[in-house]
């Protein structure tokens, strides 16, 4: 009896500490998935001088947000292509190709030759970077997602694949503290001649780092399963398109609310604060990072919320928070305060994280185990392109074009209400991974 109950205690630290690196290797992919955007949306503003010189200011602006908006091009390439080789060969090595290339990416920026020095090659340059860096993009969030339900307990999988996404929402702290620093010590001049080079620079060792510990975790029991069961799909992409159209419908409207609000707080606010309301950097930074700070402690906490209330429940209620908090949240914001900053950025950082929490999970949970990767990804990635990465270019474009400070808000505000009234209509499909098969939507 001795012997058996060592073995069992054996078996059980060994499931949590393996539990421990999947999520450990989510969270790192996560981080530098995010970080690489949000850190050249809070470049933005000195990357439209280096690299889209011109006399009109806005339109340098948009110039470079619309760059940053082809990045999300690639995403369903990437998650049609890697979500492939996923449902195919695995989770676990497909990630960490996916966050090698990713870095290299952010590497590649830092190290780029400006307008001033190469001319109308460094914007081009540019744009190719950042078509890479939407490639590999469009495969870590669902991918690693999938990695952690998949190994998860099951009556916690939204709070732990809910722990994973918090680190979204922290790259934008350390982004925003980050330049705050640099900016402060070397001064502005400095860091818009070579400072900014820094951050990308810094995300490419971030991403190293995550590979590493991807290379250290084993591979998701369910694909193992599938495998030796000889389930594996040849074709998973036009299985989903075949059998799973309605999972990708689910998928495509909870990505755009939540496309839509992590970029416009992460990719947009800081730009809005400082071009818009009149704040100094410092303020618009530091303000960003408290909210951001909310949203991420309300994350898992929602995620776990989720596990006792289902997904479906938890996802209206951030919705309809979103619908309700986005015209209020923007007045308080363009108070011209760093009170009125923080406390608009708050509402609508608490609103992001409820809707965030079970957001993860339930892409996932719409899908079998053969097809999960590829489906969760295509309508992820569908929805982040057409909502998340115009973000920052279409609220800069309706403030610019209607001189209004609160377009930005209504426009989020009417979109969360119609995906909280899509949630309500909706038919619900299977709660749990255990219980999916390709039988359920066919």
């Amino acid at each position: 009896m001795a012997t058996s109950s060592s073995k069992i205690q054996t078996t059980t630290r060994a499931q949590v500490g393996g539990l421990r690196r999947v999520v450990a290797s989510a969270a790192v992919g996560q981080f530098v998935e995010w970080y690489d955007f949000v850190i050249y949306a809070y470049s933005a503003v000195v990357l439209a001088k280096l690299f889209f010189p011109s006399d009109d200011p806005v339109a340098g602006l948009l110039s470079a947000f619309a760059v940053y908006a082809v990045g999300f091009v690639m995403r369903p390439v990437g998650g049609i292509l890697f979500g492939h080789h996923g449902d195919k060969r695995g989770r676990r090595n497909v990630l960490s190709a996916v966050i090698l290339i990713m870095g290299l990416a952010t590497v590649t920026i830092g190290l780029l030759p400006t307008y001033a020095a190469i001319g109308i090659a460094a914007p081009i340059l540019l744009v190719v970077c950042r078509l890479v860096q939407g490639l590999s993009a469009g495969a870590e969030a669902m991918g690693s997602n999938a990695l952690v339900a998949e190994h998860a307990p099951r009556e916690r999988r939204g709070f732990f694949v809910g722990l994973s996404y918090t680190f979204a929402n922290l790259p934008a702290i350390f982004a925003a503290l980050l330049i705050l620093g640099l900016t402060n010590t070397m001064g502005m001049a400095a860091y818009g001649e070579w400072g900014w080079r820094v951050p990308f620079l810094i995300g490419g060792l971030i991403s190293f780092f995550g590979l590493y510990i991807r290379r250290q975790v084993d591979e998701s029991p369910e694909f193992q399963e599938i495998a030796v069961k000889d389930s594996i799909q040849s074709a998973p992409a036009v299985s989903v398109l075949k059998y799973h159209r309605k999972a990708l419908l689910f998928t495509f409207v909870v990505a755009a609310l939540a496309g839509l609000g992590f970029y416009t707080l992460t990719g947009y606010f800081v730009s809005y604060l400082t071009t818009s309301v009149k704040l100094s950097g410092n303020e618009a930074l530091l303000s960003n990072s408290i909210a951001l700070l909310i949203a991420a402690v309300a994350t898992p906490l929602a995620g776990a919320w989720s596990d006792r209330l289902g997904r479906n429940k938890v996802l209206i209620i951030g919705a309809v928070f979103s619908a309700v908090a986005a015209i209020p949240a923007y007045m308080l914001a363009g108070v011209g305060t760093l009170g009125g900053a923080v406390m608009g950025q708050s509402l609508l950082a608490l609103a992001l994280g409820i809707f965030f929490g079970p957001v993860g999970i339930a892409y996932l949970e719409r899908f079998p185990a053969s097809v999960r990767f590829s489906g969760s990804a295509l309508g992820y990635n569908l929805a982040y392109i057409v909502f998340g990465g115009t973000a920052p270019l279409v609220a800069t474009w309706l403030v610019a074009a209607t001189g209004n400070l609160l377009a930005p808000a209504i426009y989020t505000s009417s979109l969360a209400a119609v995906v909280a009234l899509t949630l309500v209509l909706l038919p619900r499909n299977a709660s749990t991974l255990d219980t999916y098969t390709e039988a359920d939507t066919k």
